[in-house]
Formats: structure tokens, sequence, C-alpha cells
């Protein structure tokens, strides 16, 4: 397991986050419970944007809302000057909701509907990424009725891949986002939107895939986009002022990925950064303005998820199954991408691991795993499990599957741990249900 000074191992041999034992947060607030560290997501969110004013100038941060969204973490955001990036009206309302400037905020999605463009365009957001003609044709009007122009940007897509799972590639020649630069639809989308009377066109955006180690990626996509820029400056007379190369940084999960600290972090952005300014002297264009949109690199180590360990299985010669009071409804990562885990016994944090075992969810689901061949101490009933690095997309992703609880989350700080998202009820479960009145009525 690896520590930090917000993620340790104390005196009594119990993990501790944030200065929070995690066996007394368990008690006093519940499990599966998921646990965020304030200062770690401070922190990576100074990285970047300290990074990025010291050695490039002219950028903005945005964070990547998909990882982890709720009014707290744009509150956080807004505290520490970065932006935020947005894929759905959903996440714009929380954003809204929690006083973030509307100016500051990139309305991004493949689908955007029409109801999310009318809202985004109400709340007054500074940018949208555009990702298809039909989106800029109702952009546009949408504009015209206004009576505004709208700075956008345009999804391209480079033609980088990047050596991740195929689920989160984005810029493969068959993605659904962006426009391809090699088949000639990103230029014909640049003339397109050059030629909107409401929709003025500052730049582009790429984005290559999700829980990427190598920088020479990120390097080859800046350098493929500014190659891109320099021919519509010399073919439409079109400088691009904004270049956003999206985010996708990766994280620790295990001990088979690479290890980065804060230090690691900024020498990655600084690598792209390098490869902007070079790409820019080569081709003789003026800096854009760069963005970024960091969202798991953020979040993803910052959290933790609490579980009480139920049964214990073992079937002889096969494996041994640890049940938890959680699973596929709080996180179903394992049974989408198959991804891998680091998991501690929280209260015998200092135990060496004596087996391999696979972690089971309560869900009517033979796929209802957090993970398999995990290393722990013998697991008895009533411990607290603590599954590392799952504060990227677990909450975002979580369901009320067999009706069971969306977790709560906390927030925790020198000591203090405060929720930021509240528990479920069984009465939030029913809320909206709705029995017709013909089911009711006797026949």
């Amino acid at each position: 397991m690896d520590t930090r000074k917000t993620l340790r191992v104390n005196e009594a041999g119990h993990l501790e986050i944030g200065g929070c034992d995690c066996v007394e947060l368990a008690e006093k607030f519940g499990t599966p419970l998921y646990v965020f560290d304030e200062d770690y997501i401070r922190g990576m969110m100074r990285v970047y944007r300290d990074t990025m004013k010291k050695e490039y100038g002219d950028g903005l941060v945005l964070y990547a809302s998909k990882a982890f969204s709720c009014e707290a973490m744009y509150a956080i955001a807004k505290q520490e000057k970065i932006g935020a990036d947005v894929v759905s009206g959903g996440e714009l309302y929380t954003a809204m909701q929690a006083g973030f400037p509307a100016a500051d905020v990139c309305m991004h999605g493949n689908n955007k509907l029409p109801r999310e463009i009318s809202y985004a365009l109400n709340c007054g957001v500074g940018l949208f990424a555009v990702d298809s003609p039909s989106e800029a044709e109702l952009l546009d009007a949408e504009c015209e009725k206004r009576g505004r122009v709208q700075d956008v940007i345009l999804r391209i897509n480079p033609g980088v891949e990047a050596h991740t799972h195929k689920f989160v590639q984005t810029a493969t020649p068959e993605s659904k986002f962006g426009f391809s630069v090699q088949s000639g639809a990103a230029e014909e989308m640049t003339k397109l939107l050059l030629a909107k009377k409401h929709l003025r066109l500052l730049g582009y955006h790429c984005h290559i895939g999700s829980q990427i180690f190598e920088k020479q990626p990120f390097c080859l996509a800046a350098e493929k986009c500014l190659a891109f820029m320099a021919d519509m400056k010399k073919k439409l007379s079109f400088e691009a002022e904004i270049l956003n190369l999206g985010g996708g940084f990766g994280i620790r999960y295990t001990e088979e990925d690479e290890k980065f600290d804060f230090e690691s972090y900024a020498g990655y952005l600084g690598a792209i950064i390098g490869a902007v300014k070079a790409g820019c002297e080569k081709y003789g264009l003026k800096r854009p303005r760069l963005m970024i949109e960091p969202g798991r690199s953020i979040v993803g180590e910052a959290g933790i998820t609490l579980y009480t360990v139920g049964a214990v299985k073992e079937i002889p010669g096969i494996r041994k199954y640890v049940a938890v009071d959680g699973g596929m409804f709080d996180n179903p990562r394992f049974c989408l991408y198959g991804s891998k885990y680091t998991a501690v016994l929280a209260g015998r944090a200092d135990e060496p691991p004596t087996e391999l075992v696979s972690i089971a969810g309560k869900c009517c689901e033979s796929g209802d795993l957090i993970g398999e061949n995990m290393s722990l101490p013998e697991a008895r009933r009533g411990d607290i499990l603590a599954v590392l690095s799952t504060g990227a997309y677990n909450y975002s992703m979580a369901s009320n599957y067999n009706r069971n609880f969306v977790p709560p989350a906390i927030l925790v700080k020198d000591g203090m741990a405060d929720y930021i998202v509240k528990p479920q009820t069984y009465e939030d479960l029913v809320r909206n249900d709705a029995i017709p009145d013909r089911l009711t009525a006797r026949r």
C-alpha cells in the first residue's frame, strides 16, 4: 500500500486518511462509505494550476466533472481558481448550485440535448466544445434567438492511440468523439463554424483517452493539433486562440501501475507544455491559450471506499470469497473494465497479506465483484475493508441496482469529517415511483 502524509497507518495499526481513523469513520458514518481527502484534492489542483502559470502563462485548468461531481467539488475548484468541464445539464446544474462562475465552464458532450444547450446558454457558460454538425446548427439557432454570439471550440480527432482500455480510448478512427483530421472532416467543420453568424470559433479540443501514463501520446497529440492549426491558418486564414488538450493522466491503482507524486504530475504537464511551445515555434503560430481537463488524477487517489466484511466463503482448490456490504452498485468498474484495486483491512492495516481472495458484492449477479486475486490478511466478519483509489468514476457510475443505496460521501481534513453527499433512505428509493390508478382500482 502506498502511503502519504494524509494516508497512513497510525499507531493503532489502523488506516488513517485526512487525520481520521478509518475504523472510527465506519462506526460514525456507516458503510459502504466514500471518503475523500481534501488536502490531496487541493494539492493536485494547485500542481496543475501553478505549473500552467509558471511554465506557460496563459492557460486554464478545467476540472473534469465526470470523475466526481458534487457541490463541494465545485466549491473547492472555485476556491482554487480553476475552471470546470461539464458534460451534462446535471453536472452544470450542480456547479451552478455551488455558485461556480459559468464563465469558467466548458460544456462538452457528443450529443448535447436541446434542453441542455438552452440551459447552458441561459447560465452564460463561457465555452462550448462542438462535436457534431447538428449541434452547431442548434446552438447557432438558439444564440440567434437570444441575440448573442457564443464562443466555441471544435473537438477534433488527431488519430493518436494511447495504450489503455479500448472503452476509454477516444481518439481512434472509429471513435464517436470529434472530427478526424486525417479524413478532412475537421477542416470541413472548421469551415462550417466559421460561417456561423452567432458562433465564434476560438480553437480546438482533443482528448486521446484515460488512464495514460506515457507522456509521448500527449506530446504527439499536441504536435498533430498544432500542425492542423497551422494548416487552417494557411488555408482559411484562421489562427486558433485556444488549444484544449483534454485530460486522461493515469493514477496508481495497484503496484503494477507507475507511482506519481505531485512533482511527477508537474513534470507530466511540463512535458506537454514543452511540446506545445516547440510546435508553435515550428509552425510559426502564436501561442494559444492552453487548457487541460484533469479529473481522475485530481480525485482518484484522493478517494477510498470503506466496507464491512460479511460472509467469507471458500471453495476448496478454486477461490475464496470475502463478501462486503457494497458491490457493483457503488463500484461497477471491475464489471465494466476489469479494473484492478488495492485493498487493506482498515483495522489491521499493519498486518502483511497472507492470502489471495475475491472481494464479492451483495448484488444478485455472479459478476458482482470488486476484484479478484487481491492480497489481504485473513478477513473476518465485521472487519472494515478499505479499497484505495476509488475517488474517480465510482460515485459517478453508482446506481440503485437491487434497490441498494448509493453510499454517502464525506470529506476529511485535519481530523475533521463532513458529509458532501448525504445518505440515501428507503424513502429516496421510492420518491419518484408512481402507481397508475388502474392498478389500484377494484375489478
